[in-house]
């Protein structure tokens, strides 16, 4: 039985023959592989047939449209033409210098000829952004460096190149210093002329001062209002040759004060305008306030004998119509008018002006004034004769900026560190200055001054050393200047000033005003009075 079993089981363990596919199978798998390959092919051929030319393209942009260059990085290179024309350009128009100075017209008509086409050809390749070719830069390079070696056996060669470059450069520095100075000197001249118009306007009121007796009357009668030396009331001096400004400075003064008519101004002239200001101060009210004239002339104290600046100045009048005075230099200083106009230097006199006053407030004849200026008279300045805003920043406007401390008598008595400040507005406490003898400074610093080393001209840096140690600063917004020069002043600042300064030449009746400015001025100018009207005021 076993074996039996064993026989039948056997074919269940034996390897299963392979079956194999038919032929037609492989016949038609073998058809699909050849259309199938013939289909890329084909496709494959109309795609590259098709397809644009891409880098031809890339090719024909970049010869018609070459690649920008920096044009200051090609005058720079030392191998660029762009450097080289430049360069014989330069050598080329010294030497149309030195033919023109020997006669030699046509070689400096050559040369600035190729010097033109050279700046052509610079000007076109700095345009077009694109670099000098070489086919372009030869011709005229070559052009040049003939001129160039024919200016050379003219003998012109680099030694007689540079001493007359350097001659020139001497001439030229020395007519630039000639420019500064002129500029400065009609600045000066025009800030310090008056107007057509403003000459119109005294001439007017002249003429009516002298034709009206009344008005006379009327100027004595002011002089004996017990208003003059009540000090109870504000009083502010001013000393102007300047009828207009000094309306305007009295006009914004009022309009500003919350009670105009305690305020009782001192104005001092000269007295060729004497009779202008008084006529105008009679024949306008300016909100019940009291106007006080004076003409200069009055004050018989204010002579050679007692003030050395007056004294100074007649021994230079006297020297100049004897023809003493040797140097231009000298009389320009002397006849600056901000030096010989004695009107500036009345502010250091104030206690002999108004010998009954306690304090009082002086104001420059180009300020215009925004707020009321009688807080001014209760600030306590501790002891000091004047109140003034500070004008240092920094190093900037420190004392050393206006006086010579190479003179051991300043460097020796004063810090040259010590802050700046500005005349315009200011208050004074007359009882510490008659104190103090602050006149008597002055006189001092104006006698050692004699030589005019310790300061130039003007009354600032006077004043500096006559109330060194005596000046009491003030809150910035009480003064605000710059208005004559600066541009630029923040309105926020010109909006919360008590005072605006004109200082500078850019007066605010001068046409060479700030224009930003000058309509703070002039609204304090009553444009319909009579008189300037007929003087064309606009």
């Amino acid at each position: 039985m076993r074996g039996s079993e064993m026989r039948r089981r056997a074919p269940e363990y034996r390897r299963q023959s392979r079956r194999r596919l038919p032929g037609w199978i492989w016949w038609l798998v073998g058809i699909f592989l050849v259309v199938g390959l013939m289909l890329f092919v084909l496709h494959h051929n109309q795609k590259e047939q098709f397809r644009p030319p891409v880098i031809n393209k890339v090719s024909e942009s970049e010869e018609v449209s070459p690649k920008n260059v920096n044009f200051t990085e090609e005058l720079l290179s030392s191998t660029s033409f762009a450097r080289q024309l430049a360069d014989q350009m330069t050598l080329a128009k010294a030497y149309v210098i030195l033919a023109k100075e020997h006669g030699n017209l046509q070689l400096a008509w050559e040369l600035s000829s190729q010097i033109r086409n050279s700046q052509r050809l610079l000007s076109q390749g700095a345009v077009s952004g694109r670099a000098i070719t070489q086919e372009e830069a030869h011709p005229i390079i070559t052009r040049l460096a003939r001129l160039i070696y024919k200016a050379q056996d003219s003998h012109y060669d680099i030694s007689t190149t540079m001493v007359t470059l350097k001659s020139h450069a001497l001439a030229l520095e020395e007519r630039a210093k000639a420019a500064v100075v002129q500029t400065a000197e009609f600045g000066q001249l025009a800030a310090e002329s008056l107007p057509k118009n403003m000459h119109c306007l005294t001439m007017k009121l002249t003429e009516e001062w002298l034709q009206n007796p009344k008005l006379m009357s009327r100027s004595e009668e002011h002089r004996n209002s017990t208003r003059l030396v009540d000090n109870n009331l504000y009083h502010f001096c001013i000393f102007s040759d300047n009828v207009l400004a000094t309306s305007v400075v009295v006009n914004s003064t009022v309009s500003n004060a919350n009670h105009p008519q305690q305020l009782v101004f001192h104005v001092v002239t000269d007295r060729i305008n004497f009779g202008a200001m008084s006529t105008w101060f009679l024949i306008n009210d300016f909100k019940g306030c009291t106007v006080e004239v004076h003409c200069i002339d009055e004050f018989s104290w204010f002579n050679a004998t007692a003030s050395s600046l007056v004294r100074r100045l007649s021994d230079m009048e006297t020297k100049g119509s004897s023809g003493g005075l040797k140097t231009q230099e000298r009389e320009i200083k002397f006849h600056n008018p901000k030096f010989v106009s004695l009107l500036n230097h009345l502010r250091f006199y104030i206690p002999q002006i108004l010998p009954n006053l306690e304090k009082v407030v002086f104001l420059d004849d180009d300020v215009v004034v925004q707020k009321d200026l009688t807080q001014l008279f209760s600030i306590e300045l501790h002891g000091n004769v004047i109140g003034a805003v500070e004008t240092c920043l920094e190093s900037f406007h420190r004392y050393h900026k206006y006086l010579n401390f190479s003179q051991p008598i300043i460097s020796s008595k004063i810090d040259p560190y010590t802050c700046g400040w500005a005349f315009g507005m200011n208050i004074f406490d007359l009882i510490a200055w008659r104190k103090a003898n602050a006149t008597s400074l002055y006189h001092y610093w104006q006698e050692q001054n004699a030589d005019q080393l310790l300061w130039r001209t003007g009354t600032l840096p006077a004043g500096l050393l006559t109330f060194y140690g005596l000046m009491e600063p003030l809150d910035r917004r009480w003064h605000l200047l710059g208005l004559g020069y600066d541009v630029d002043i923040d309105d926020r600042l010109i909006e919360s000033a008590a005072v605006v300064h004109y200082n500078g030449n850019m007066k605010p009746w001068l046409k060479l005003a700030i224009h930003r400015y000058k309509s703070i001025w002039e609204r304090h100018v009553n444009f319909s009075h009579p008189h300037i009207r007929e003087c064309m005021f606009h």
